[in-house]
């Protein structure tokens, strides 16, 4: 029994310092030395804890950082399903860290935790190893967490007391104390956040006072003389390509101001998650490239894919993605856009990319960590590839990441 608890705490306490971090940012509480040493922390139990308190620690982590995925099912009208996916990323997350039980030495399990930080179990990348570094001291390039793993492998191998002190130089050589300072878009750019609930968003009674808080910000935009106003995910809550006299108004006013809104749109018995731009009196549609796994397609085999769209989503077919990402060019300016969880898609940011706008929609998972958990990905991505993100959400979320 001793040993079964010694096993339990062990595998806790791992999960717990490996996510600590993104609690702490939850909380407002940022402190670079604090989270360098609970990230180091994590990784060096990872090596040394007890074989199946690495299965502990999986589970645990898988329902530490993922345990909201499950609220969205509930506005499928499949809220019964919300702990059952709960559950499923416990042991999805159990059987991604797996690997580790199968050896005691710490140098293999440090050989397969940076095997395992190339790895998106059904395509879904929210657990990025690196990401724990991302308010510390330690860099959150690939070869800082190589450097890492060896530093706490080393001990393993050092007997002699004179070299002790070595793991704490290889550390010393993970360090990142700044990033390049990049500049801002040079335009007056105004975010926009909204707090329209979910079960509320979708209704005829929320379209019409929508829309007219859409418009006022606009007007306030425009009196403010912003050059751009950027509004969250789908903030027109319809099919926009079926509302001709809406996008004639918002023609006309962008003729005053560039407008960014999200919307969906249907063609060819097709929905699209999109993005317009207003400008000059002309509009452009950014169409969704990277969709959410179980959320906007499900990542299995057709039958199965269609068997889960009929069981559980009344037959709703998968969204459709665009070809290829799609750049705005604003007052002269390109940013890439990025819809939601495709912000925290490394393919987003290949090319030529200095700004990004990126919109959300968090209130599918209100009230939990998600928006915390999304902000930390995109500083994670912002700080790899010198980018700057605009961020609109509704929810939490909005803001300027550097």
């Amino acid at each position: 029994m001793n040993n079964l608890r010694k096993i339990i705490f062990t595998g806790l306490l791992t999960a717990i310092l490996f996510s600590s971090f993104i609690y702490l940012d939850f909380f407002h509480i940022s402190n670079k030395l604090i989270n360098s040493l609970l990230a180091i922390s994590a990784l060096g139990l990872f090596l040394y804890i007890p074989k199946k308190a690495i299965l502990v620690a999986g589970f645990s982590i898988g329902i530490l950082w993922f345990y909201w995925i499950g609220y969205s099912f509930e506005y499928q009208g499949v809220g019964f399903m919300a702990p059952i996916i709960t559950l499923t990323f416990g042991f999805i997350y159990l059987l991604f860290f797996l690997p580790l039980y199968f050896t005691k030495k710490a140098y293999i399990r440090a050989l397969l935790l940076f095997g395992l930080s190339f790895i998106k179990p059904f395509d879904w990348n929210w657990l990025q190893i690196e990401l724990i570094f991302v308010e510390s001291y330690i860099g959150v390039f690939k070869y800082q967490l190589a450097i890492v793993l060896i530093a706490l492998s080393l001990p393993e191998f050092i007997h002699n007391k004179k070299y002790k002190y070595i793991p704490l130089l290889f550390l010393l050589a993970a360090f990142n104390f700044s990033y390049p300072i990049q500049k801002d878009a040079p335009l007056k750019i105004k975010l926009i956040t909204t707090d329209i609930k979910q079960e509320y968003k979708w209704t005829n009674e929320a379209r019409v006072p929508t829309i007219n808080m859409i418009f006022e910000q606009i007007t306030i935009a425009i009196e403010e003389k912003q050059e751009l106003i950027v509004f969250p995910e789908s903030v027109f809550p319809l099919y926009m390509n079926h509302n001709p006299e809406l996008i004639q108004q918002l023609l006309i006013l962008s003729k005053n101001i560039s407008i960014i809104a999200g919307s969906l749109i249907r063609e060819d018995k097709h929905n699209y998650n999109v993005t317009y731009l207003f400008e000059d009196g002309e509009y452009k549609v950014a169409k969704k490239l990277i969709l959410v796994p179980f959320g906007e397609y499900i990542p299995l085999p057709k039958f199965a894919r269609e068997l889960i769209n009929e069981t559980f989503f009344n037959g709703a077919s998968d969204f459709t993605t665009a070809k290829k990402s799609t750049d705005f060019l604003i007052k002269g300016i390109k940013f890439r856009n990025a819809i939601c969880y495709e912000a925290t898609c490394q393919k987003i940011y290949e090319g030529d990319v200095e700004f990004v706008i990126a919109t959300s929609n968090n209130a599918w998972f209100s009230p939990s960590i998600e928006s915390t958990l999304q902000n930390l990905l995109l500083k994670y991505y912002a700080r790899k590839n010198s980018v700057i993100i605009y961020h609109s959400a509704n929810y939490k979320g909005t803001g300027i990441i550097r």
